[in-house]
C-alpha cells in the first residue's frame, strides 16, 4: 500500500510541473502534447460525474472548468475539433489534454497516440 501512495504523490507533483497555459482577454490558450483515452474507460464516471463516452466530443483538462468548450488543433496536420471539458487529467508528464476517441479520430491521431496540439478556449 505504501509504494502505491508514494507513486500517486509523485505523479501528482509531476503533473504540477507541466505548463498550465495562459488565460487572457481571449481566454485560455496553450500548446503541448495531447493523448486520447477510449474503450477501457468507456462508461466510467468522469470527474464531473457524467459517464465517459468514447464516442462523444469531450476531453480531460487539469484546470479548465467543466463545460468549457475548447478548439484543439493537431499541429502536424492542422485538423481541428471542438470538445467540451468534462474530466480531469491528463496525468502523464508533458501532456496538456486527454481527448475522447471520437475527437482523436477527427484529429487523425489514433495511430500516433500522442501529438502536438494547440488548445484554445472558445467564448
Amino acid at each position: 500500500m505504501r509504494p502505491l501512495a508514494t507513486l500517486l504523490i509523485a505523479l501528482a507533483m509531476l503533473g504540477g510541473c507541466a505548463s498550465q497555459g495562459s488565460i487572457d482577454a481571449n481566454g485560455y490558450r496553450n500548446e503541448g502534447q495531447a493523448s486520447y483515452y477510449g474503450a477501457r474507460h468507456h462508461g466510467n464516471k468522469t470527474a464531473s460525474g457524467e459517464r465517459f463516452d468514447q464516442n462523444a466530443l469531450t476531453a480531460a483538462h487539469r484546470t479548465l472548468p467543466f463545460g468549457t468548450r475548447v478548439r484543439v488543433t493537431n499541429l502536424r496536420n492542422e485538423r481541428s475539433v471542438v470538445v467540451r471539458i468534462n474530466d480531469r487529467g491528463p496525468y502523464a508528464r508533458g501532456r496538456i489534454i486527454d481527448l475522447s476517441r471520437k475527437a482523436a479520430e477527427q484529429l487523425d491521431m489514433i495511430r500516433a497516440g500522442v501529438v502536438p496540439v494547440r488548445v484554445e478556449q472558445l467564448q
